[in-house]
């Protein structure tokens, strides 16, 4: 059994560039500035927001229906090709340009605003399955928790610059300052542009490519490559099982990610100070979270991290929640007169610790399971789920807020975390850590027996 070699720094720094360029698109796009955008000005159903909050949700989970279909197909055929790092340029540069068109949207044109939407956020989501397929191959098992930390706390780092500026150059989100505002979304795509250079740099493509079977293209063997791989996923059964335990983890975190500022805005209702003071609070601590946790992983291993961080995410939600009833006791028992958006940073330094952890966690305990030579494939999997996982959570809360109101929905989140907490403990990752190492698939075998037929 060889053991995969540690590669350079320059190439894990430029592959962590990538997470510190996209988080431009995940803060100021989906987070912060353009979904309050879109749900108060854009659709603007005062007082409550609910069918701008639906439609939200819908042009969200249409992108992420849209990843689901493509992401399996594609990290097949970026497998057998070895096409990994084409497919992310094109990802790259396809979300740059839908989200730069964001510009030209005006208040009152729904339609056009959900279709930049869907198809920016499809673009950004698939890219994050390309990138991420790309970590088990920059070190041996036992590494990748604190690469995959060191990506997440770059990400953050990342969002908090891009944002920052954001916020000091285009002010409120308000229908006044609708022309200021109007500019996050060629900031944002410039932001990514720029930023993310260094991974095409520094970036290696590995693996070898394969000869296409005779008559066949590159999608019809993706496909075939897709149903071989479908076949012998009984084998792994322990990142099965971690799927689906990720499936309601991403389902509450998306949740989150898609309604927390919303949620801010309409039902806490703070200043604007407030939410600035929220945004760095969520970013720093996620960082944190994300480096902190990546570290510990080495001590405590992949699963038993990811556990701990769905507990910490068990004890945001309820801080989320009961932010008012905090606030009031707060006051009784202590005598001071908190208001419920300063208690609400509290549950955003929670919330910020989980969102960086568990996803790192999440990352680097599939690229202990996942075989060598099957990282896009399995990656795309692990795409899947947190793309279902999306169309579920972020539908889910938009019926439940439209019928309950948004205050009480994010109750759903608790469900969620609870279930993957569960699941998770069903996970053993010495045993599946040793299925991915010993495993070899059948093309992979006549390849080192006939390496003529490998082309590239």
């Amino acid at each position: 059994m060889v053991s995969r070699k540690r590669a350079p720094m320059r190439e894990i720094l430029g592959w962590s560039m990538f997470d510190f360029a996209n988080q431009a698109y995940t803060l100021l796009i989906i987070t912060v500035v353009f979904g309050d955008l879109f749900t108060r000005v854009i659709v603007g159903d005062s007082p409550d927001y609910r069918l701008g909050n639906l439609l939200w949700s819908l042009a969200l989970a249409i992108s992420y229906f849209m990843v689901v279909v493509a992401n399996p197909v594609c990290g097949a055929i970026m497998d057998h090709g070895r096409l990994r790092k084409r497919f992310l340029f094109v990802s790259y540069l396809a979300t740059v340009v839908t989200t730069a068109l964001l510009y030209f949207v005006e208040p009152g044109w729904i339609v056009p605003a959900m279709i930049l939407i869907i198809l920016s956020n499809f673009f950004y989501a698939i890219g994050e399955g390309f990138i991420a397929s790309f970590l088990p191959g920059l070190g041996p098992r036992r590494d990748l928790g604190w690469i995959s930390g060191l990506g997440w706390s770059l990400g953050y780092v990342g969002g908090l610059v891009s944002t920052l500026f954001a916020l000091m150059f285009l002010g409120e989100v308000s229908a006044d300052n609708y022309d200021s505002v109007r500019w996050v979304g060629p900031f944002a795509a410039v932001f990514f542009l720029v930023a993310a250079i260094p991974t095409f740099m520094f970036l290696k493509e590995r693996g070898r490519r394969r000869a296409l079977p005779p008559g066949q293209g590159p999608l019809r063997a993706g496909l075939a490559r897709m149903k071989s791989t479908a076949r012998s996923l009984s084998r792994f059964r322990d990142l099965g099982i971690l799927l689906i335990s990720i499936f309601f983890a991403m389902a509450g975190i998306y949740i989150v990610i898609s309604f927390a500022f919303i949620y801010g805005a309409q039902v806490i209702g703070w200043d604007e100070s407030v939410r600035v003071m929220m945004f760095v609070t969520v970013q720093v601590t996620a960082a944190i979270g994300a480096i902190g946790f990546g570290l510990l992983q080495s001590r405590l291993g992949a699963r038993r991290t990811y556990v701990s961080t769905l507990v910490l995410w068990l004890a945001a939600i309820c801080a989320i929640w009961q932010t008012p009833a905090l606030s009031d006791l707060a006051g009784r028992l202590l005598g001071v007169s908190w208001e419920a958006q300063h208690v609400f940073l509290f549950a955003g330094c929670l919330a910020g610790l989980s969102l960086g952890s568990t996803q790192s966690a999440g990352r680097a305990l599939v690229g202990v399971l996942t075989p060598n030579g099957k990282a896009a494939e399995f990656f795309g999997f692990w795409g899947t789920a947190s793309k279902l996982a999306a169309i579920f959570g972020i539908l889910g809360l938009g019926l439940l807020q439209a019928w309950f109101g948004l205050a009480n929905a994010i109750t759903f989140c608790l469900l969620l975390f609870g279930l993957a907490l569960l699941i998770a403990f069903g996970v053993n990752e010495q045993r599946g850590s040793r299925v991915a190492e010993q495993w070899r698939d059948a093309s992979s075998a006549r390849d080192t027996q006939d390496p003529g037929k490998a082309t590239g």
